[in-house]
């Protein structure tokens, strides 16, 4: 006679499982004396544990970027990095195979500043929207000129284009302030700028974003559902002086208007003044008084 027992005791393993897979892993773990956590760059060593893998003898040296730190029940930590110069790194962080690999603590040696150094902010600079549409590319035109200035340590600047799953992903890493850069009708004159800072915890759970889609509210929603947001967002929007209407038939417009165009001059000194209210006034480059920085 089967008194149920064995099926409880299988769906508690299986709870327990599960309850497993969902817990975040250590946001930070100390190797060789310095700190790794997400973000950190870290040098490939598989062979230091004789590994002969054809895949371990190709990556073997190589630089890498720690995208989440994982521990198993027994206690040992597993890091799953993207490479440093691989074109496709987006790809592994949206989790996509062949592009994303897990090591152990023990098989990578890190790059970043000692554990005694304090680490610096970390702040990531998104540009966002579709350059074919005509001032919708302000984001990207943005990040464009602020990739093309020297950046201090702890600022990554990308232009995230349509991609919101990418953006999502980004997220996850510890970035102490996310600048979002986006084009956004709210009545006002063409070309004006306007700074929010958006709750990613207002509205209704379960949000989705598409893959080749691109709503920052919904991008913000998803990203702290999956667990992790930076310690602070801050959207620098510009008024379109045509919102596109987002149909099958709309046509192909790659250039800005004037007032976006002198408008993302502006955007490119504000989000540098943010950076260096945060990161300190020696990350503030030098820039034309009242000049367009292209």
């Amino acid at each position: 006679m089967n008194d149920g027992s064995g099926d409880g005791a299988d769906r508690m393993v299986g709870m327990g499982f599960w309850a497993r897979m969902e817990r975040r892993g250590p946001d930070v773990v100390t190797i060789a004396g310095r700190p790794v956590r997400s973000g950190s760059r870290v040098r490939l060593r598989p062979s230091a544990l004789g590994r002969t893998d054809i895949m371990d003898l190709v990556l073997d040296g190589r630089v890498a970027v720690v995208e989440s730190i994982e521990q198993d029940d027994e206690g040992a930590f597993h890091l799953a990095v993207t490479l440093d110069d691989d074109p496709g790194r987006d790809l592994g962080e949206a989790r996509m195979p062949g592009h994303r690999f897990f090591y152990g603590a023990d098989e990578v040696e890190p790059l970043d500043a000692p554990a005694a150094q304090a680490p610096g902010t970390r702040i990531l600079v998104a540009g966002i929207g579709n350059v074919f549409l005509g001032d919708d590319g302000f984001g990207v035109e943005v990040a464009r000129r602020m990739a093309a200035l020297p950046q201090p340590a702890g600022v990554d600047v990308v232009d995230f284009g349509i991609r919101g799953m990418d953006l999502v992903y980004a997220l996850q890493r510890d970035y102490d302030l996310a600048i979002l850069v986006d084009a956004a009708p709210r009545g006002e004159a063409p070309g004006t700028l306007t700074v929010l800072e958006p709750d990613p915890a207002g509205g209704p759970s379960g949000a989705q974003v598409e893959g080749h889609g691109m709503d920052p509210v919904q991008v913000l929603r998803l990203a702290g559902e999956l667990g992790r947001l930076p310690g602070r967002v801050v959207v620098v929007c510009c008024e379109p002086a045509m919102a596109p209407a987002g149909g099958p038939d709309e046509d192909v417009l790659v250039e800005l208007s004037e007032p976006v165009r002198q408008a993302a001059g502006q955007a490119v000194r504000l989000v540098m003044d943010m950076i260096a209210e945060n990161a300190g006034p020696a990350s503030r480059p030098p820039h034309p008084e009242g000049g367009d920085m292209t």
